[in-house]
């Protein structure tokens, strides 16, 4: 076994990692950027280098400054993590040249799944099912769409290179292709250097279904059963469960052999997930079920597995790294309950889920009853240089039902704040009809997306708590008699107001023992509510109906839509900012007329600047 290891991330899988190892008695060496200077992966560590600014692109992302760290300070060995450099061939291959252990598969492995296309072309040779779609080399825009409307709509464009969600656009009409063509190209070209693209059939009832293999030096692969990461938003994984809902031992055992074969066909090392797309339309069937993309490294979600099997990925991939077969034979590995996660990210599902930055001062949930993973604590900062996510939420039950109830639970009983969370769109999420029932599919969120982004009135219940410990022992300036009637008591009433400029009225009970307070946070349903009387924010209607467009974040202008005097409707697009690696659109929030425009495309601006101004006709 290794003695000790640097990784080259941060964040969450950072610590993830630390703590694995840590308990192995290795030693860890933790990289930071001047933005991570105070993070947790930091402070967990053994022992910490520097490596350059902020932007990824200087720290993050230069193996030379990952490798001459390691070097410094005699780790023996560099894991990856995932994002970042976890699936560039050419760095893995520079760190065994390195004289260093690459905690990951073969760049050999790296390379020959990291495109798309050729990896589809090379599971289809090894008997791998695949979709049908377009992985030619010609790009240019006009065979292109030719290709598309020949596979016929709806079809999905994804980057060769791509992951995580990025440089993906489903469309749905021909005459919308070459506009989604173009902004996918932007974005695989600003976030994987190459634009490349390739054309698949999109699938009306897709499920997204993956299978975790893992591979040692000797020859051994292994599956580690299926996860299911069909509720997504803009292809973006929102809940992971594992076993996947609806599948029989029949299906899962042919998925799991071919995901097998899969890794085998490029004599795969170290922990991987073959990704499957399958029609359920009917249920799950090993005939409608077709290989998507390998990813080489280790998942967001693994920890779903973990929690049914019982194995440490992490562990597994220290092991395998040093040399050593893998801790288990296949006939020794089973499901056991079932687990589900969640990603709490800091951001706004209201503002079209804009990232929301600034100081973490509240954190609890419940640790007892669910997994925490995460890369921060309180008092730390969100930073706007990367992932707003702020934790996994990990839950283990003996039923799906049980799984369900209690991740709700946690999200219902846990505080985070102030920064918004999307903690209250996730308890909707989970409350769904549907997928309660286990019929999801990849386009349930979006169908749903105004039922489950808009934020509920808070419970009467909740009100009354909240007043009563506003006034706390005494009546408090803020109560007031009301409704004098004759031969009838006054009813005593309380206006409070919260954060996002809404006002409610509440009749007053007993007050709460304790001095009277100036604001309460209320969490009900993931929503954390901060209420004050409504005299302390003077009513004030929090900007409602303003035709301001203010950036919500710092980022780059990268195309403007519409000129002054031009008439607009609500929901149209007016330009599109790109930040945190992901283009955001900016729309009118009602019907007007472009009063100003402020920007250009290739602008930098700051959060809250002014980029445009809608006044009603």
């Amino acid at each position: 076994m290794m003695k000790s290891v640097l990784i080259a991330n941060r964040g969450e899988i950072a610590c993830r990692v630390i703590r694995t190892a840590r308990r192995l008695g290795i030693r860890t060496v933790a990289v930071y950027s001047d933005a991570d200077a105070d993070a947790l992966h930091v402070r967990l560590a053994d022992e910490a280098v520097h490596i350059g600014p902020a932007p990824t692109r200087e720290s993050y992302l230069v193996g030379d400054k990952i490798i001459a760290a390691a070097k410094q300070t005699g780790a023996e060995a560099i894991h990856p993590g995932y994002g970042f450099l976890s699936e560039n061939a050419e760095f893995a291959q520079a760190v065994m040249d390195a004289g260093l252990i690459w905690v990951g598969p073969l760049p050999k492995s790296i390379t020959a799944m990291g495109l798309k296309d050729a990896a589809k072309k090379l599971m289809a040779d090894a008997g791998v099912p695949v979709t049908p779609g377009y992985m030619g080399e010609n790009q240019e825009l006009d065979p292109l769409k030719a290709e598309a409307d020949k596979i016929g709509y709806p079809v999905l464009i994804k980057a060769v290179a791509g992951g995580g969600g990025k440089g993906m656009r489903l469309v749905e009409q021909a005459a919308d292709f070459l506009d989604a063509l173009a902004s996918c190209k932007r974005e695989a070209a600003a976030s994987f250097g190459n634009d490349h693209v390739l054309i698949e059939k999109y699938i009306l009832s897709p499920r997204h279904i993956e299978v975790q293999v893992f591979g040692d030096s000797h020859g051994n692969v292994v599956h580690l059963f299926e996860r299911d990461c069909s509720l997504q938003r803009r292809h973006q994984k929102v809940v992971e469960e594992a076993p996947a809902p609806g599948m029989d031992e029949a299906t899962r055992a042919k998925l799991c052999a071919a995901a097998v074969r899969a890794a085998k066909a490029v004599d795969y090392q170290g922990a991987g997930t073959i990704e499957f797309i399958a029609d359920g339309s009917e249920g799950l069937r090993a005939d409608r079920i077709w290989f998507m993309e390998m990813n080489t490294r280790l998942q967001v979600e693994h920890p779903v597995t973990e929690e049914i099997t019982g194995v440490d990925l992490v562990e597994w991939q220290l092991r395998a790294a040093s040399g050593e077969p893998l801790p288990k034979r296949q006939d020794e590995l089973s499901i056991n309950g079932w687990a589900m996660e969640v990603r709490l990210y800091a951001e706004d599902p209201t503002k079209g889920f804009l990232p929301s930055i600034g100081r973490l001062d509240v954190f609890d949930y419940p640790d007892h009853l669910v997994r925490v993973d995460t890369g921060v604590e309180e008092g730390a900062e969100i930073s706007p240089h990367y992932d707003p996510m702020i934790a996994k939420l990990i839950v283990h039950g003996d039923t799906r039902e049980e799984a369900i109830a209690d991740l709700r639970f946690a999200l219902d009983e846990g505080e985070c704040g102030p920064l918004i969370t999307n903690a209250g769109f996730l308890y909707r999420v989970l409350g769904d009809e549907q997928f309660a029932a286990g019929t999801v599919d990849t386009g349930l969120i979006g169908r749903k997306l105004e039922e489950l982004t808009t934020r509920p009135e808070p419970s009467v219940e909740g009100l009354e708590m909240a007043a009563a410990a506003l006034i706390g022992g005494g009546r408090g300036p803020w109560a007031s008699s009301a409704g004098l009637r004759l031969n009838a008591p006054g009813k005593r009433q309380m206006r409070l107001a919260d954060q996002f400029g809404r006002d409610f009225t509440v009749e007053l009970g007993e007050p709460m023992d304790g001095p009277p307070r100036r604001e309460i946070a209320l969490n009900e349903g993931g929503e954390r509510l901060v209420l004050k009387p409504w005299r302390a924010v003077g009513g004030a209607d929090g900007g409602v109906g303003s035709g301001s467009i203010l950036a919500p974040m710092p980022g780059k202008v990268i195309a403007v839509e519409v000129a002054a005097g031009e008439t607009v409707t609500k929901g149209q697009k007016l330009l599109t900012l790109e930040a945190m690696k992901m283009e955001h659109s900016l729309t009118a929030p009602f019907d007007g007329v472009v009063q100003e425009v402020n920007c250009t495309a290739g602008d930098q601006v700051q959060v809250d600047a002014l980029l445009a101004k809608i006044d009603t006709e």
